[in-house]
């Protein structure tokens, strides 16, 4: 497809059979996510009674654990399929968010929250690998960034009836929702039993490395433009979804002082421009340096965040719940620029037999993200460094800039997203 072509319709057309049946999997099993994504920071704090510093300890406890199998997680990919390990992955949060339901004392979340990080080790890393086994070329990134725009379908619309339903005086109305996502993970793992079964996901190594030199990690970080990959996904993780999922909520209840429907609401619009918009990034998009659009998208969290940090000056006011709706919107525009771009660079740069591990590289960057996000904010926000907090997520985008620009002159123009320059003709 060219870039004026880019259509729900016409990606459609052009997806094989079993890319139809990945993207229903997706809208699936974030139904249930977007239930409980906004909310499990207030459910820890304000209906078991944690404390802001535990709670954040335990958002950050399923990034601790993805981080440490996140390894072994790609290591298996590579060798059992990755639709295997999706598999592991989405039971291993079935049982958690089951027991999260009930929990009521550290120790109870404690495992609960174990056994969702062994889900984001395996599970989200092992669905991009089944996404670049399936789809290659100008397909793939288109989607990259469709199946974020789906994502995002499901987490709004599970956060707006989340945040009209849950109320932190009934704690049975956060059971239920916490119940209704593990039902909905098991449905990607019908679907993998059933219409997916034949997808593995799962690249023979080539005759001329199967007796080479054996691949480590370390090895792979010494390869061009892996490390500063990486180094993308870990502050993307710090500055974007590990404080979106933990820093954010705590931030708008504390400081902005609004309600748990005016987060909800936030999410939902956060989704609605993101399915409202991908499509038409995606065409503007095609063609460009991906690294360069990475950069574009850094300066508009960097602001997003500041008009986050903006409603302190205007707490537990129309003026506040209004800003914490538009840093949302803005933080959305920037989210439709990275998704398309991020996971495509990695399965391009990566060979075919080695995606697990590539893929895991970025996840385990991500995790270490998602430990450190909930930690600092839960400890900057509880100590009243609402400014330092802002402060540090606006450099951090600086930072994400910096790392585009020098990844930019480490990969090709072609997994940069642009075609290679035809040579000069011969004098």
């Amino acid at each position: 497809m060219s870039s004026g072509d880019v259509t729900f319709r016409n990606f459609l057309a052009a997806l094989p059979t079993p890319g139809r049946w990945l993207l229903a999997t997706t809208a699936f099993q974030v139904l249930g996510r977007g239930l409980t994504l906004p909310f499990t920071i207030i459910y820890l704090h304000e209906v078991r009674h944690l404390s802001l510093d535990v709670a954040g300890a335990m958002m950050a406890l399923i990034g601790a654990v993805a981080l440490v199998f996140t390894p072994l997680a790609g290591t298996l990919t590579d060798r059992w399929g990755a639709r295997a390990m999706v598999i592991i992955g989405s039971s291993a949060q079935v049982i958690g968010v089951g027991l999260l339901a009930f929990a009521e004392t550290v120790p109870e979340v404690t495992v609960a929250m174990f056994f969702i990080g062994i889900c984001n080790a395996g599970g989200w890393s092992a669905f991009n690998v089944l996404i670049a086994s399936i789809v290659d070329g100008p397909l793939r990134q288109q989607y990259f960034g469709i199946n974020f725009a789906l994502i995002n379908l499901g987490i709004g619309v599970g956060g707006v009836i989340g945040g009209v339903f849950v109320d932190v005086d009934r704690p049975e109305t956060f059971t239920t929702i916490f119940l209704i996502d593990a039902v909905c993970m098991l449905i990607p793992i019908a679907l993998m039993l059933g219409p997916l079964r034949a997808v593995h996901g799962r690249s023979e190594v080539p005759p001329e490395e199967a007796d080479g030199p054996k691949v480590t990690y370390l090895s792979l970080l010494r390869r061009p433009g892996v490390a500063n990959l990486v180094l993308i996904g870990l502050v993307f993780a710090f500055v974007g979804y590990g404080q979106m999922e933990g820093g954010f909520p705590a931030f708008a209840r504390g400081v902005s002082e609004v309600s748990t429907r005016v987060i909800g609401w936030a999410f939902a619009l956060n989704t609605l421009v993101i399915v409202l918009f991908q499509f038409a990034v995606l065409r503007r998009m095609t063609g460009h340096r991906r690294t360069r659009v990475m950069m574009v998208m850094a300066a508009i969290w960097a602001a997003s965040w500041l008009i986050l940090g903006s409603t302190g000056l205007f707490s537990g006011t129309a003026a506040a719940a209004t800003m914490v709706l538009v840093y949302h919107a803005l933080f959305a525009c920037g989210e439709t620029l990275l998704q398309p771009t991020l996971p495509a660079i990695t399965n391009d740069l990566a060979p075919a037999h080695l995606r697990g591990r590539y893929n895991a590289l970025g996840a385990a960057a991500f995790q270490l993200g998602a430990v450190v996000a909930p930690l600092s904010a839960g400890f900057l926000l509880r100590h009243d460094l609402s400014v330092a907090f802002i402060a540090i997520l606006v450099a951090g985008c600086a930072l994400l800039a910096l790392f585009a620009l020098r990844l930019e002159h480490q990969i090709s123009p072609a997994v940069n997203g642009v075609p290679d320059p035809a040579p000069e003709p011969a004098r």
